[in-house]
């Protein structure tokens, strides 16, 4: 169920809102005159968002490498590439 509360709540009760936010981990939709207006919510759940596009967007591009012929690499291939950047670091 969507939390909803009106945008005197971040005015008056920014805490209330504040520990809301960080208990559901899930956003908070403010109203401004009963029209939807801004969505609230915590740096935890907004970083987890972010991880999830960013997972989305890098299986997009390989979906569409995929679907234009790219074969990859194998994983022998991948695995001697980070013991090799491991390796070089050191």
């Amino acid at each position: 169920m969507p939390i909803i509360k009106p945008i005197s709540d971040l005015r008056n009760k920014s805490n209330e809102i504040s520990e809301l936010a960080n208990n559901s981990n899930e956003p908070i939709f403010i109203t401004k005159n009963g029209e939807g207006d801004l969505v609230v919510m915590s740096m935890a759940h907004y970083s987890k968002l972010q991880l999830k596009l960013d997972l989305l967007s890098k299986l997009s591009i390989a979906q569409n490498q995929k679907a234009d012929g790219d074969k990859g690499r194998t994983l022998k291939q991948v695995m001697n590439d980070i013991r090799n950047s491991i390796n070089a670091n050191r």
